[in-house]
């Protein structure tokens, strides 16, 4: 029997990546996968989005390991929507007992000038709004149900040691500072929680990745800052190494992570922000 048998899990952003990576490793443990993603590209940011094609492959996984996935296309900054997606969940599946905020988004490399303010505003409202535009549907429902449960933010390290903020001619970088602002607010949002909800046996915690391996990092834009940090250039990556011998970890690196947090094995851990950096925040 896994750790997560008969629970019912909901994830953010999980068409692929991390996300899909904790859908599938939960449903190994025995969880059903309400999941859902964008599925669509933001205009303002510079790598593309996963698409239906990817959500309907986390599904196939899932299903493979023998369970459900309930999967939605949804824009986690649109609250109704969000709140739909959850309702539809819990009128199929019965219960949440698994909290996953997930999804993000950063811009990479140069920002013109006249998008500038709409980056802010894009990686804030999907980073922190859609958090808790998720929290907000999900949470009633797990206290509802009366048997506890578990809540893990994504977070980053860039919400520890944030470097990459500051382009060299001292202009803002506003997807840097969105992002780091997203992060940041994510600890205080989970110690809040973690505080409130410890009544009802709920406990709320989050995890600091390194770079992973997924859409975020693995495309056209993120390998054209990695060039030139590699040819002694000074850019917004130049300055992000890990102090373990690894350049980025696997998505199944942080659902190992994922997995042992919402197990009962760490049942009197809560309000905690867990770096998962190979080191990356100690150097």
């Amino acid at each position: 029997m896994g750790i997560a048998e008969g629970k019912v899990a909901i994830i953010s952003g999980a068409a692929r990546g991390q996300g899909r990576s904790h859908a599938v490793r939960l449903a190994r443990e025995g969880a059903d996968i309400i999941g859902f993603d964008i599925c669509e590209d933001i205009s303002t940011m510079s790598y593309p989005n996963a698409s239906t094609d990817d959500l309907a492959e986390t599904v196939r996984l899932v299903e493979a390991e023998g369970r459900t996935m309930i999967a939605s296309v949804c824009d986690v900054r649109d609250a109704e929507g969000t709140a739909r997606v959850v309702e539809e969940g819990v009128a199929r599946l019965g219960r949440i007992d698994i909290i996953l905020s997930n999804a993000g988004i950063i811009r990479l490399g140069p920002i013109p000038e006249e998008i500038d303010v709409q980056v802010w505003d894009d990686v804030l409202d999907t980073n922190l709004s859609g958090a808790f535009n998720l929290l907000r549907a999900a949470i009633p429902p797990m206290v509802d149900g009366g048997r506890g449960g578990s809540i893990i933010l994504t977070g980053s390290t860039a919400g520890v040691r944030p470097v990459g903020s500051v382009d060299a001619d001292g202009r803002f970088n506003s997807a840097g500072l969105a992002y780091a602002a997203s992060k940041f607010a994510a600890v205080g949002i989970g110690k809040l929680l973690a505080e409130g909800l410890a009544r009802h046996s709920i406990r709320v915690n989050v995890i600091h990745p390194t770079a992973v391996r997924s859409g975020m990092t693995m495309n056209a834009a993120m390998a054209k800052l990695m060039e030139e940090a590699s040819a002694g250039g000074e850019n917004s990556i130049s300055q992000m190494t890990n102090a373990l011998p690894v350049e980025m970890l696997d998505p199944e690196d942080i659902s190992n992570t994922i997995a042992f947090l919402v197990s009962d094995e760490a049942r009197y851990i809560t309000g905690v922000a867990l770096p998962v950096d190979a080191g990356f925040t100690i150097r």
